[in-house]
């Protein structure tokens, strides 16, 4: 309701003008029409598509000064400045791009308008809208199906996506091509590339299976990014950004554009930093990003390379529900059953704070990570119907986090106790420092062949990681003959995964198009050491996966379409699967069966999609709560579950100076049968086990429903408005379907106004002022649950990550 109120205002508030028609031809420098190339006034949504004949109309455009801007793919982008104070008629001729090269990068592993899949392009005009200082999750949380959170609560620092229900270690991510993912864990931290949407030109994000690409398992969704492409003129940038909890943003970016059409080179520095808004939950991130490159006629030579260090105070625990939601006697319990709670300093943490609780209380509880990446690519132009390109890369990271730890037993890190005069002292609090010292490096390739009906692309790649996990102890209260930094364990990693694909597109007619995609994926994993818990590991698999997809397009007219594909993924287990495996029996690898059928509508004004997905898991691997010999959780594999749903997308431009839109997903999320273990502390000697079924159980973190609605005004040329609302439903915390056990569902409504001109010899000017949480919501994004039993009796407790409430971020860019 508040949504429409809003938006109600916005529109009585609409001025009245004098309205023209600017009319056209689009061509290239040879004189042939460019069908379909987008023609639009920026920041006003007036806007259309060139017909068969190269023609265009904007209609009732109000007098005033403009942008003009023109693209088409293959194609430099078109922008001009025109004064309207009466009908303009125009012909355009577009230059051919002379860095086709970089769309060669990422063409192999993307979708395109024939590949019959679900996804979401995001330009970089819509990146920039809403990049100041937030993780990339934050500013794609508006496309559909997807849910985003942070642990700090303020999108800054370490933070997580879901899409259709499918966390981040299901989620493949790509930098132009190269696998993001770890190779371990599957995981992405966006916190070790802060910033990087400042160099960032599209994304696309595929959901489902997908087509077929490089590195982990695309098992809910494929984010890939392409980075920035050379501008066609020099130019230098600032952006700088301040806002709630101390949230600062600066960024300095140099480009050279296009030198004797041939070079091209860019460089960014950025410093984020924030206090978050959870207690203590600061940030401090550094990062830069460097490319330059050779773009001949036929041939392209680019070097990428960028990296990120973080240093961030943990707020990994989360709040007890008895502290969001309880009264003074949940947290009694919490502190006298929990176990977490054994001094006067924590108990007086958990009760004196307020939701924006933090757990740990060491001033140097931090994460320290560095991670450099690395990127050669070269693309080369055979002929109008052949290309080939392939890339090196290589990604180092080190780092720890460090710990502070109450009352540690001697014997949990494989130490002799301590003696003092006539006292053994067999505990001592501790400082410790995990560390991750690891290398990643591979190649990926790909051919492509389009001529007539036929699109072919063959590609895949190689991948090497290297990782060494170790601890140290840094300090103990009560000293022993120890060296320095002694290592309490030690243990390695090595994987190497080598994919290759072939997928072809053929016009069987001027509107059927049938689609084929083949790929075979082979993974070798080891690990081998002392792991953390003391235990010697030696574990690991080999796998040879095949994962078909295919499927079809049916052209209904120009500016419409029908999809359907059905495509298969395979996945390994993650490295604590292995290494948390009880008794060494690793569970076995998951296979998703995805059907995806929709519909794709655009025209000048409109845009509507609508799909139906199926996906559909076998040994789908979950937590049930079982522990292995040393308290790990290790998860199972339940035989059948499945996600159907239906994906809604779209807008319109209502009146000349106003846009609406919106996504929609509705599904259901079941497991078919599953087994809750719950373990009895009541027996001294060994833990009785009590086994709880369910059937048609929900998944965890699959909310039912899924909504987004936006309205964008632009009253005047280069001032706008963004309301954006979003609508998350509850989220299980576990399987069991338990209302207990889940996070609420909450609606959180976003304010972004902006506003930019030339002025003062200056490019650009833009002014963002960003209002999240307008209306000041208490709500959580994530958690997690864990409980037990003691003589039957059942103790349950619910940690959850509370998100900020109403908050700012204020950003000046000023480009030279």
């Amino acid at each position: 309701m508040k949504f429409w109120v809003t938006a109600l205002i916005v529109m009585m508030s609409m001025h009245v003008y004098a309205q023209h028609v600017v009319s056209g031809n689009v061509t290239d420098q040879r004189g042939n029409t460019l069908v379909g190339a987008n023609v639009y006034l920026q920041n006003t949504g007036i806007a259309d598509a060139a017909d068969i004949d190269g023609n265009f109309t904007l209609q009732k455009v109000p007098a005033d000064q403009y942008t003009l801007v023109v693209s088409f793919v293959g194609y430099s982008t078109y922008r001009e400045q025109i004064e309207v104070d009466g009908d303009l008629d125009l012909d355009i001729a577009l230059q051919e791009n002379v860095i086709k090269g970089e769309e060669v990068m990422v063409y192999a592993t993307r979708a395109g308008d024939k590949t019959p899949t679900t996804y979401t392009n995001m330009s970089s005009e819509e990146i920039e809208d809403r990049n100041l200082g937030q993780d990339l999750p934050f500013i794609l949380k508006y496309t559909p199906s997807m849910v985003v959170n942070s642990d700090a609560g303020n999108g800054v620092g370490y933070t997580g996506i879901r899409i259709r229900g499918s966390d981040a270690t299901r989620i493949n991510v790509t930098v132009n091509g190269i696998p993001i993912n770890d190779s371990e864990s599957h995981g992405v931290f966006w916190v070790n590339m802060p910033d990087f949407s400042s160099s960032v030109n599209n994304v696309q994000v595929q959901r489902g299976v997908g087509t077929s690409t490089n590195g982990a398992a695309a098992f809910g969704a494929t984010i890939n990014l392409q980075t920035d492409m050379p501008a066609q003129e020099a130019f230098a940038q600032v952006d700088n950004s301040i806002g709630s909890y101390n949230t600062r943003k600066h960024t300095v970016e140099v480009n050279t554009g296009l030198i004797n059409n041939r070079w091209a080179f860019q460089g960014r520095l950025s410093q984020i930093a924030s206090d978050g808004y959870i207690d203590r939950a600061e940030s401090d991130l550094k990062s830069y990003y460097l490319s330059g490159g050779y773009y001949g006629d036929k041939t392209t030579v680019k070097a990428v390379t960028f990296a990120g260090h973080e240093v961030t105070y943990q707020s990994w625990y989360g709040t007890p529900g008895a502290k969001l939601f309880g009264d003074e006697e949940d947290l009694d319990e919490v502190i006298a059953m929990g176990g977490e709670y054994s001094t006067q300093e924590q108990i007086d943490n958990l009760k004196n704070a307020d939701r924006r609780f933090n757990y740990y209380l060491y001033d140097r509880e931090v994460d320290d990570y560095q991670q450099s990446h690395y990127q050669l690519h070269l693309s080369h132009t055979f002929s109008q119907t052949f290309n080939v390109s392939g890339a090196l890369h290589y990604t180092r990271g080190l780092g720890y986090f460090e710990q502070y730890k109450y009352d540690e037993d001697y014997a949990d890190y494989g130490l002799e106790n301590v003696t003092i005069g006539d006292s053994t002292l067999e505990s001592s609090d501790m400082i410790l420092r995990r560390w991750l010292d690891n290398h990643f490096y591979g190649a990926t390739f790909s051919a492509n062949y389009q001529s007539g009906p036929l699109a072919l692309t063959i590609g895949g790649g190689y991948n090497y990681y290297d990782g060494d996990h170790f601890g140290e102890i840094i300090w103990s209260q009560y000293a022993r003959d120890t060296d320095i930094r002694e290592r309490y364990y030690d243990n390695y990693g090595r994987k190497s995964d080598f994919n290759l694909f072939a997928k072809a597109t053929y016009d069987l007619t001027d509107r059927l198009s049938v689609f084929g995609d083949l790929q075979v994926r082979t993974i070798d994993y080891t690990t081998k050491g002392v792991d953390n818990d003391q235990r010697p590991i030696d574990t690991g698999g080999d796998f040879v996966f095949f994962n078909p997809k295919f499927g079809g397009t049916f052209e209904l007219n120009e500016r419409s379409e029908l999809y359907a594909s059905y495509a298969v993924g395979n996945r390994e287990p993650v490295r604590n699967d292995f290494v948390d495996a009880s008794n060494g029996q690793t569970p076995t690898h998951e296979t998703l069966h995805n059907l995806e059928a929709g519909y794709r509508m655009q025209t000048a004004t409109s845009s509507l999609s609508a799909n139906i997905y199926w996906m559909d898991y076998e040994n789908q691997l979950v937590l049930t709560g079982a522990l292995n010999d040393v308290g790990s959780g290790i998860r199972a594999n339940v035989p059948n579950s499945y996600r159907l749903g239906v994906e809604l997308a779209g807008g319109v431009q209502v009146l000349e100076k106003l846009e609406v839109g919106g996504n929609l997903t509705l599904s259901r999320n079941k497991i078919d049968e599953f087994t809750e273990v719950v373990y009895d502390y009541a027996y001294e000697d060994d833990r009785y086990v009590v086994e709880n079924t369910y059937s048609d159980t929900d998944i965890s973190f699959s909310p039912n429903v899924i909504a987004t609605a936006t309205a964008t005004w632009h009253p005047v040329n280069g001032l706008s408005f963004q309301y954006l609302a979003k609508h998350v439903g509850q989220q299980y915390l576990d399987n069991t379907g338990n209302d207990d056990r889940s996070i609420a569902a909450y609606t959180v409504h976003d304010v972004v106004i902006g506003y930019e001109r030339s002025a003062w010899g200056l490019k650009r000017i833009g002014l963002t002022l960003m209002i999240n949480n307008l209306y000041g919501k208490e709500y959580s994004a994530n958690g997690y649950t864990w409980g037990y039993l003691y003589e039957g009796s059942l103790y349950q407790q619910n940690n959850y990550y509370p998100q900020a409430t109403r908050n700012f971020l204020l950003g000046l860019s000023l480009k030279f």
